[in-house]
């Protein structure tokens, strides 16, 4: 997998240093699974993805579901280990570390960037 860095496109803050991009089948069935942590400033792309499932994690994630161009649909601040979460029309999903969400500030209606190029 490769990493990107994800932006937010108005005012060009920081929202994930080092994103992997699961974009494969098997990238994006395993996706965080087998980690202890996530660290502030690391993530995951996974796409194409409407929805997620934490089963078999072992922490709490944030989970940020994207439009085709970037535009943030739901945030899901704190998901729980053994939950699902899914938001209508998203065609990915960035998997931040709990609190990360909040701390850089991203709301629904937002939108990023990806590498400077929109999702």
């Amino acid at each position: 997998m490769h990493a990107v860095a994800v932006t937010h496109a108005g005012n060009r803050s920081t929202v994930c240093e080092r994103c992997l991009v699961a974009d494969r089948m098997l990238p994006r069935m395993r996706g965080l699974l087998g980690r202890r942590e996530l660290r502030p400033g690391d993530g995951m792309v996974i796409r194409p993805a409407p929805s997620i499932h934490t089963f078999f994690m072992r922490f709490p994630i944030d989970a940020l579901f994207l439009a085709r161009d970037g535009e943030v649909l739901k945030v899901a601040n704190d998901v729980k280990p053994w939950r699902i979460r899914s938001a209508r029309r998203a065609h990915s999903v960035i998997e931040l570390a709990a609190g990360e969400a909040e701390r850089r500030g991203v709301s629904a209606g937002d939108r990023l960037l990806f590498d400077g190029a929109v999702a």
